[in-house]
């Protein structure tokens, strides 16, 4: 009997040595990371910088995977299937609960863990340079004397950009007309004039708008966009309305605590860093770090925000 239970004891002490050397090594191995858009859209741009940024903190490759789709459901989806061991996460925005109330994805904000907050953009409406549009109060004075003919372009039926640009022109009382595009496709379509406007994130639009373009009327967000420095918000122009867009690390339901609090710190770390700040700015994105517990608590509030918006925006879109 004594000889069992030491043998027993030598048993878990080799298991608990072995776990520990186990979470001690993570990660010995590349992550996947999963960007809902496509190879170029504002999405995937910031995903790429801060992957390569975040490569170099948490000691390890960090591979960009494009699973676009349904405004990023599929690349949710797909996230659900993997094993919540730290080698499989997504680049999760708003998105995921502008889809799931869209009826494109069929699991909540509950259904992930959510490591942590990495950036925020300011979704900007814009239109080509031509446009007759100088500010937002042209546009809603044109939607209020004729109805849905302004067709306004966006990421996705169920995406953040969708669902922005429905609640902002829905909140003056006008209807437009909602396009949903894959969003590699949306500038190209309002520089084909086959829509008048756009709502996107800044990355997609920097190069058209420094090229000349394309303009940006006025940002939906709580502040300035620093891309574009000189555009008013719409809450600026009289008009009031904010709404940001947030990206951030979330995985697969049930990640273990400590490969979760390592992503976080190596998170941090990246944000913190003044070249990544400004190399951020760049590409109209801001570095707003928030550690698990601080960014589940703002999804938290937000999931109520978004389920009442939704619920509105589809019945009248």
């Amino acid at each position: 009997m004594k000889y069992f239970k030491s043998a027993l004891a030598i048993v878990f002490l080799f298991l608990s040595v072995t776990a520990f050397a186990q979470g001690k090594k993570y990660p010995d191995k590349p992550i996947e990371l999963v960007v809902l858009f496509p190879v170029g859209s504002s999405s995937d741009v910031v995903a790429r910088l801060f992957a390569d940024n975040l490569s170099k903190d948490l000691g390890t490759q960090i591979v960009v995977v494009n699973k676009p789709g349904a405004g990023g459901a599929v690349g949710y989806k797909y996230i659900t299937t993997k094993s919540p061991d730290g080698y499989s996460l997504v680049w999760s925005s708003n998105s995921i609960l502008s889809t799931y109330y869209s009826g494109a994805l069929n699991v909540s904000y509950q259904g992930f863990d959510h490591i942590g907050r990495a950036t925020l953009e300011l979704p900007v409406v814009a239109v080509k340079a031509d446009s007759p549009f100088k500010n937002l109060k042209d546009m809603i004075d044109y939607a209020r004397t004729h109805p849905e003919d302004i067709r306004v372009g966006n990421s996705g039926a169920g995406s953040f950009t969708h669902y922005a640009g429905a609640s902002f022109f829905d909140n003056q009382g006008v209807k437009v007309t909602h396009v949903p595009f894959a969003a590699a496709q949306v500038v190209t379509s309002l520089m084909g004039d086959n829509i008048e406007a756009v709502v996107q994130a800044p990355g997609a639009l920097l190069p058209f708008v420094n090229s000349g373009s394309i303009r940006v009327i006025g940002v939906l967000g709580s502040r300035r966009e620093p891309a574009f420095p000189n555009v008013p918000t719409a809450n600026e122009q009289g008009i009031k309305f904010q709404a940001d867009m947030w990206r951030g690390i979330s995985g697969p339901k049930g990640m273990p605590k400590d490969i979760s609090e390592k992503i976080q710190v190596a998170m941090q770390k990246t944000l913190s860093s003044p070249d990544f700040k400004k190399q951020c700015e760049k590409f109209g994105c801001l570095a707003a770090f928030e550690d698990s517990d601080a960014f589940l608590k703002d999804i938290n509030v937000e999931n109520q925000l978004v389920a009442e918006f939704m619920k509105q925006t589809l019945k009248n879109n």
